[in-house]
């Protein structure tokens, strides 16, 4: 018995240690901190998000493992002359996972999260913008990591959609001719929630354009369930509380999932039940239909 406990924990540490991600840690460094201009542009994290812990597309899945199997395999892949994908769009609704999928990259890797400060980026001086995206792309390239661009429309709008197409034209020409010319070894993820409005210039600079849509009555049930750890209920009542659900984010569903745990320790109650979770989900509901009336308003 003893035995049998102890190869079964040898076991284990086999499997786990077969899981690290095999990649050179080439220009990775610990706890790696922007310095001078960069720290003003950049903010660092290391995550420990991994992509099984979101619950994906299966078509959005295999694009994201696929970039992660040649990562892993950069250096074999450089040596045949060829180019690793590593410079991704990821485009949709907000809530839908884009952010998060940049983190859960960087977990994958073992790779440090470097996050663009927009509003340390974007200056309203000439020239000052483009400016500050190359002292971006100098980190990139000094320190291999994971960039994410949130927010991604702000610096990337199609040239002739400002009043000030002067330098918008010159932002927009600096981001491709520097993201073109990087050969660096770190991922760029742009994410944006308005991808019509991106000039159509940037597409072809990204080896892959992921887009992420709203979950469907499978996913929100898998969201739910990984939420909601100790909560079971019937078939049916799981589809009841998806077809309340239906048209939230994923971060909508995360966030009445706490709603509703955080009622059921306010009451006292020693369990959560289906009831107080389609309240959550309700008024989750209720709550972005309101924001979303207010801003078509406006």
């Amino acid at each position: 018995m003893g035995h049998g406990k102890l190869a079964e924990e040898i076991r284990g540490l086999i499997d786990k240690a077969k899981s690290r991600p095999r990649f050179p840690a080439k220009n990775t460094i610990p706890l790696a901190r922007p310095r001078g201009e960069a720290s003003e542009l950049l903010s660092v994290s290391y995550p420990n998000v991994r992509l099984a812990d979101m619950v994906l597309a299966p078509a959005t899945k295999n694009k994201l493992e696929r970039v992660v199997r040649e990562q892993r395999a950069i250096q074999m892949i450089r040596g045949k002359g060829l180019a690793p994908r590593r410079k991704m769009l990821l485009s949709g609704k907000p809530g839908t996972g884009k952010t998060l999928t940049a983190s859960a990259l960087a977990g994958e890797l073992g790779l440090p999260l470097f996050v663009v400060r927009l509003d340390g980026l974007i200056t309203k001086f000439m020239g000052e913008t483009a400016a500050k995206l190359r002292v971006v792309f100098e980190t990139v390239a000094q320190t291999r990591g994971v960039y994410l661009f949130d927010e991604f429309d702000s610096i990337g709008p199609a040239r002739d959609l400002s009043n000030d197409v002067g330098e918008i034209r010159r932002v927009v020409n600096s981001f491709l001719q520097m993201v073109e010319q990087d050969q660096s070894e770190s991922l760029i993820v742009a994410a944006t929630n308005h991808v019509g409005i991106l000039d159509e210039a940037l597409f072809r600079r990204f080896d892959d354009i992921i887009e992420y849509d709203l979950p469907d009555s499978a996913r929100i049930t898998e969201t739910l369930k990984a939420r909601l750890a100790g909560f079971h209920t019937t078939k049916d009542g799981w589809l009841k509380l998806a077809r309340i659900a239906r048209g939230l984010s994923f971060a909508d569903i995360t966030k009445a999932s706490e709603d509703a745990v955080k009622e059921a320790l306010i009451n006292g109650d020693t369990a959560v039940t289906q009831a107080l979770v389609a309240q959550a989900l309700q008024d989750r509901k209720t709550s972005v239909t309101k924001t979303v009336s207010s801003k078509k308003k406006r």
